[in-house]
């Protein structure tokens, strides 16, 4: 039998499949990315991870006996037992992602919803570090969350612990979200939603402002927060009280140390904590009112650290 030196983390996204070799101590040895192949129901995704890992670990001279286990990450409801309840950008319907993977490697498997992974591994090695209760929150395309307690991920019943994109935020929404609910934060404080809330604001009335030329995106608008465009600070303002007051609602139940705040929205930096706050600190139980905000600092690389960890910690 091997010595037990490796460690590996999956990230199972809906264009890329990212995998990364850890050593014991969460040292990224080596990071690769496989396509992910989407046809016949997502049938092909996991043994195209096992050649790949079977394949990296020839290449590197490693035994399959060196590696300690796989951990993955996986989008969709994800249970503690590892069972994915309908991936739908995968394909998958109910799939326990351990049993089907193991039987493929004969290797010790974990599996975790993906935000939940990045959270897992912003905690271990990124924007949390050091601390053991944390709200990962993810402004990307939509919004994410993960909530580690205590140094473990709240998966809930079915895994859809800590949707907080999809807490209700306003009433009367129009739109529908991608969930089919009205209303969710997503739809306001994701890259598409800060876009949204810009739109609407300049169909107000005709203020003068740079966001009315050029592409409507969320880096648009927080490049012109920061050129002190006065329309793009009521935008900034509206997401930050959307944002702000669904964290304070999180805070009353997951009470934590620290907000990490991750997604592509999140390259604005700081500036964001300047919005979000005024309206955590006016919602927030007082209680809860001292955690710290910080921002995400493993990038798209959070959920292989975080799958990794899965299986070192």
């Amino acid at each position: 039998m091997g010595e037990k030196r490796y460690a590996i983390g999956v990230d199972i996204g809906g264009t890329t499949v990212k995998l990364g070799l850890f050593n014991l101590e969460g040292e990224a040895l080596e990071k690769w990315e496989i396509p992910t192949v989407k046809e016949a129901q997502g049938f092909h995704i996991l043994p195209d991870i096992a050649a790949s890992i079977r394949d990296k670990a020839a290449s590197r001279d490693l035994a399959l006996t060196d590696v300690l286990g796989v951990g993955v990450g996986a989008p969709g409801p994800v249970d503690a037992e590892g069972t994915v309840h309908r991936a739908v950008n995968l394909g998958w319907g109910v799939l326990n992602i351990p049993q089907a993977l193991q039987a493929l490697l004969e290797l010790p498997v974990k599996a975790a919803n993906d935000a939940n992974a990045a959270a897992f591994g912003e905690m271990w090695q990124g924007g949390g570090k050091g601390h053991s209760n944390i709200v990962a929150v993810t402004l990307g395309t939509g919004v994410g969350g993960g909530i580690i307690v205590n140094g473990s991920i709240l998966t809930g019943a079915t895994g859809a612990g800590g949707e907080i994109g999809h807490l209700h935020i306003v009433d009367g929404e129009t739109e529908a979200c991608g969930c089919g609910n009205f209303g969710c934060l997503e739809q306001y404080a994701s890259a598409t939603g800060v876009a949204r809330l810009a739109r609407r604001r300049l169909e107000q009335d005709q203020e003068p402002s740079v966001l009315r030329s050029g592409e409507l995106s969320a880096k648009a608008v927080w490049d012109a927060v920061k050129a002190g465009d006065r329309v793009a600070v009521q935008v900034a303002e509206q997401f930050g009280l959307y944002l702000g007051k669904g964290l304070a609602a999180v805070a009353a139940v997951a009470n934590p140390e620290v907000f990490v705040i991750g997604g592509g929205v999140s390259k604005a930096g700081e500036i964001l904590f300047d919005y979000i706050r005024p309206a955590y600190e006016k919602y927030v139980f007082q209680g809860c009112r001292n955690a710290e905000f910080a921002l995400a600092t493993l990038g798209n690389d959070a959920g292989i650290f975080g799958a990794a960890a899965l299986i070192l910690n």
